[in-house]
């Protein structure tokens, strides 16, 4: 099985950031995990996520966060984001939960997904959690088997009025 790192992101990996960003924009796909990515280019992006470490930098009404990107040693390639919020303010609590994660385009289907976030759940103890919320939309079968995959206990399904999907809502205890 090929070594893969989970690991903040720097300035060494602003070309995989930038080309990880692009290739959700062109594919339409959700940029799960990616914090303010989709907006701003990732230059910016990467002076940012530092600063949402920290409950003193983070912008309100954010709660701390960290980033993370899940890099394949070998080449360098990033082929996933994930990041975990510290605590949950009302709308996380509801919707967004403690961890969001998603796997470039063209790395899916490879087990990235699960791996990341069975990676990311020793952090998550670490900052003092016993328990993760994590949510994904009803139709997304692939994010489901990720969270069922690493121990999440379904909770409930509510309606996310921005979207308008049904959203379900797991439990991954720590």
């Amino acid at each position: 099985m090929e070594k893969m790192l989970l690991i903040r992101p720097d300035a060494s990996y602003l070309d995989e950031v930038s080309a990880y960003r692009s290739e959700f924009l062109a594919a339409g796909s959700s940029m799960d995990g990616t914090g303010t990515l989709r907006q701003m280019d990732a230059a910016e992006w990467l002076r940012l996520v530092p600063l949402y470490e920290h409950p003193e930098t983070v912008p309100k009404p954010l709660v701390p966060a960290t980033q993370f990107i899940y890099v394949r040693e070998a080449d360098r390639r990033l082929v996933g984001m994930l990041q975990v919020r510290h605590s949950l303010n009302d709308a996380l609590q509801l919707y967004g939960g403690h961890i969001g994660y998603s796997v470039r385009p063209s790395e899916r289907h490879k087990g990235y997904a699960s791996r990341m976030l069975r990676a990311a759940l020793p952090f998550c103890k670490s900052l003092g959690l016993d328990r993760v919320l994590i949510t994904c939309f009803k139709e997304n079968e692939a994010s489901r088997r990720v969270i069922l995959k690493n121990g999440g206990v379904y909770e409930n399904t509510v309606q996310h009025p921005p979207e308008n999907r049904e959203l379900e809502r797991y439990w991954i205890a720590l």
